[in-house]
């Protein structure tokens, strides 16, 4: 699975520059799960105060890059909610070989995200086996991901982020999921 940030998110004519790239969705779409307030100072402030960061060489360049590139993983995912939500097609097979069921894969997730002290990010590897990230890193093994830093959930859900947790699964979108594992060699 091929994520070369720069190489696929080049702003033409400029090298070296990153894009803060458009949502799928409208703000406001992902609500209740997170409401518009979220995704505007989650989406609108920190993930494009990274790329902008990186744009003008302000800060460290490979915290930003990597901010950025996994602010566009995580954003590209998801969708407005849609019931239960369960996994499809090929997000399915793989949750099953790896975690035996889908409920068994939710809990393992819930297990490593609560043991997080502070903030950082969770995700299925292409391995997979539920990895973190403590701060910011660019991971070329990622097919789903989480991010577990307070700005993802604590305008909606104040300290109870185990509901945060429990809840993006209706947002998950597995169109996106099956797309990636269609990528694994």
């Amino acid at each position: 699975m091929t994520y070369n940030f720069i190489r696929h998110y080049i702003l033409e004519g400029k090298s070296n520059t990153l894009v803060h790239l458009k949502l799928p969705y409208d703000r406001n779409d992902l609500a209740p799960v997170k409401s518009k307030e979220t995704i505007d100072y989650h989406y609108g402030t920190l993930y494009k105060g990274y790329v902008d960061r990186y744009n003008t060489g302000e800060g460290d360049a490979d915290f930003n890059e990597a901010g950025a590139f996994l602010h566009n993983i995580y954003f590209g995912q998801l969708q407005k909610p849609n019931g239960a939500n369960p996994p499809t097609s090929a997000a399915l097979t793989f949750i099953n070989k790896h975690h035996k069921s889908v409920d068994q894969f939710k809990e393992k997730i819930t297990k490593t995200a609560m043991a997080i002290q502070g903030s950082g990010w969770v995700y299925l590897a292409t391995d997979g086996k539920i990895k973190t990230i403590v701060n910011h890193e660019i991971k070329k093994d990622i097919v789903l991901l989480i991010d577990w830093w307070e700005h993802a959930w604590a305008l909606d859900y104040q300290a109870d982020k185990k509901k945060y947790l429990e809840n993006i699964w209706k947002i998950i979108n597995y169109d996106v999921i099956n797309a990636r594992l269609a990528t694994i060699g």
